[in-house]
């Protein structure tokens, strides 16, 4: 994330985290969208990887991943507590992701679990082009959006359940999931945080119609 201020906010946050990162279940977790990811071994891009739960579970299950994480804290803890999965890790950010496109990889899933309400929408713009150009044909990405109170020193902003969906369609990305869930977490769900989990497929026979204003923002975002 460009937002340096969330990354210094976790990175500030990050030594009390690790643990009740590592404590959740991943099960639980992608519960409402496990179904729809590909077989194993499919590349799997893991954007936010945090303390690399789901990158360490998912390499467990034979996929090969690629996390990407932006705090230093975090990603130094994931390669100690996830060592020897093969996963390739990765310090860059969003929206553009440059470092991970410079790699000339495709994925067969993306993952961005809780990183979303981290940006503010023209970065939320521009990360579509990203996201897509990442995408292999076939391709899911499964976005977790957060609602409801942000932490302290961590900003978040607002995001529109309709909005994300119509930009996918934009891309070319079919929407095979859209569901509302409740917190896991206790805390947060007694301070009222929601969620939207979605899925989407980015379509074989092409890659849809780009909107102007997703490439204006995209080209604003990556030259700033």
């Amino acid at each position: 994330m460009k937002c340096n201020g969330v990354i210094k906010g976790y990175e500030a946050a990050a030594q009390s985290l690790i643990t009740p990162y590592e404590a959740l279940s991943c099960e639980d977790i992608y519960q409402h969208v496990m179904d729809l990811f590909p077989a194993s071994p499919a590349q799997v891009l893991d954007i936010g990887a945090g303390t690399g739960r789901d990158a360490g579970w998912l390499a467990g299950r034979g996929y090969s991943v690629t996390a990407v994480e932006p705090v230093p804290t975090f990603r130094a803890a994931a390669r100690r507590l996830h060592s020897g999965k093969g996963i390739a890790w990765v310090d860059d950010r969003l929206p553009d992701l440059a470092v991970t496109r410079a790699r000339q990889e495709r994925f067969d899933l993306l993952l961005l679990g809780g990183v979303w309400h981290h940006l503010p929408p023209p970065q939320q713009d521009a990360t579509w082009c990203a996201l897509a150009a990442l995408m292999a044909p076939g391709a899911v990405t499964v976005l977790s959006l957060r609602h409801g109170p942000g932490v302290s020193g961590r900003p978040v902003f607002p995001v529109d359940d309709d909005q994300i969906e119509c930009c996918a369609r934009e891309l070319g990305l079919s929407t095979l999931r859209r569901v509302q869930t409740g917190s896991i977490q206790p805390g947060n769900r007694a301070a009222g945080v929601h969620w939207t989990w979605f899925a989407f497929r980015k379509n074989v026979a092409g890659s849809g119609s780009r909107s102007p204003r997703i490439d204006q923002a995209a080209s604003a975002e990556i030259a700033s």
